[in-house]
Parts: C-alpha cells; structure tokens; sequence
C-alpha cells in the first residue's frame, strides 16, 4: 500500500521539517504513488536537503527552473524584482545580471524580449544558468565574472543592472535553517553587516549605465534604508522601493541622473 499524505505529512513533522503539509503535497504530485522514490525522497528531506534539490527543480515565473547544489534556489521574492524590471524598462532593454545563479532572472527578461547578458563567479553556477536557458530557448549571453571586480562593465553601456546578490551578514549564517545553509555559501555570504555586494555594485556600475539607466536590487529585509542611503551618496536616485507580499521592503530600484 502506498504512503498517504497523511503518512508523509507525520513523518516530515517528526523529523522537524516546519512546512511539512506543503511539502507532503509536492512530493505526491512528483512522484505520485512511486512509494521508492517517496521514500527516497523523504529520507534526503530528513537529512536536511532542500526538497528543490530534491526534484531538481523548481518554479520560477511559471517556468521550470533545473537547480541543484551549484546554485541558490529561485524565491518568490525574486519574481517580485523580474516584475519591477519588466514594468520599468523598455521591451528590448540592454540589461546586465550580476550574480546569476541558476540563471532564472536573465531567461525570464530574455523571454520576455530582452538583451541579457549575466555574469557569475561560479563557473559550475553558470552550467546550470546554461541549461535553464537552452531548456526555455532564451537567448542569454552567459560569462564569468566577479561583480566586486567589475565585470561587465566593459561591455556597457546597459539600460539597467540587475542583481540579487548575497545579502546575508556572516553573523548569521550560522542560524539560518538547516535546508538554508545546504545551498551555496558564496551565494548567501553578504559580509560582515550583508551591504558589501551592495557597496561593491553601487560604487562601480552606474558608470556603465546609459543617462536614466537603472540599477535593480532585491534586498534583505532590513537594508532598503542602507541601500537607499549607499545609492544617494552615489549620487543616484532612489526611483522607487517595492514591498513583497508580507509588507517588507524587497527591491531598491536606483537610476541614474
């Protein structure tokens, strides 16, 4: 007899897995009733993977996203950041991703008709970011790159830079969830107080922008004013700040004067 939800449901709470409902659900409509690969898949949960990396998937935008341990896992705050792009740029805008990952906000833009080219300093992120764009057919122009070095900005000028870099201060890795702390650590580390990305991109890459051009950022959830303040001593705007669906300050969207 197959596992019920009910069954997987108990036994991911018991393990200590907080969303253990949702992830019962997803893990019957993958698998349906392959008890072995439920079971497979309950045992990698309760060791502490993230279910993502379990599928090898997950949903960005509507679109499948191949991830596994090589790249940040795509968030619902991310989607937030892909939509303040497309509302604020032009449909063929010439956009520069800092720190692409598994490559889902560069195959968003360039699907939606876009110019993107990203850069990470991941190569093994970048062969992930690869096959999410040949797997939706997007045209994203991928190289390697270190966003403290200034990558990319030969290659300007750009209608805006985009970027969800690392943004969590070193002080508290060490208590992020277990799942969390599976995922890449260069993707996660921000520096001592989570703004050096912040720093770095803002210091170096409106001189790369085209007059009016943006600079896209998603945020922690208590940096839009140090980010605000980073940007206007730059000599930039703040255009605009944008709230996630629980209330909290998600993107920073800075132009250039």
């Amino acid at each position: 007899m197959s596992l019920t939800y009910r069954q997987i449901a108990q036994t991911l709470a018991e393990g200590g897995v907080e969303a253990a409902e949702f992830e019962a659900k997803q893990m019957l409509r993958q698998y349906g009733e392959d008890e072995k690969a439920l079971r497979g898949a309950m045992e990698r949960r309760l060791g502490g993977e993230p279910l993502q990396y379990i599928f090898g998937e997950w949903e960005f935008r509507g679109l499948r996203m191949l991830v596994d341990s090589r790249v940040l896992i795509p968030r619902a705050d991310t989607e937030l950041l892909v939509d303040t792009a497309l509302e604020l740029l032009p449909v063929q805008a010439r956009v520069l991703e800092l720190g692409a990952g598994s490559g889902c906000i560069s195959v968003s833009l360039a699907l939606e008709g876009m110019e993107a080219f990203a850069c990470d300093i991941s190569a093994e992120a970048l062969q992930v970011a690869s096959q999410n764009a040949a797997l939706h057919r997007a045209d994203v122009h991928w190289f390697e790159g270190d966003m403290k070095q200034g990558a990319g900005i030969a290659q300007g000028p750009w209608d805006a830079v985009i970027s969800n870099p690392p943004y969590i201060a070193r002080r508290e890795l060490a208590s992020l969830q277990a799942e969390v702390r599976r995922e890449p650590m260069l993707a996660l580390d921000g520096g001592e107080d989570g703004l050096d990305f912040y720093r770095a991109i803002i210091r170096q890459y409106p001189v790369s922008l085209v007059d009016g051009g943006l600079i896209l950022l998603e945020i922690g959830y208590d940096q839009a004013e140090a980010v605000c303040a980073l940007g206007e001593e730059a000599g930039l705007q703040v255009l605009t700040c944008r709230k996630d669906l629980n209330g909290i300050q998600r993107v920073v969207c800075l132009q250039k004067k």
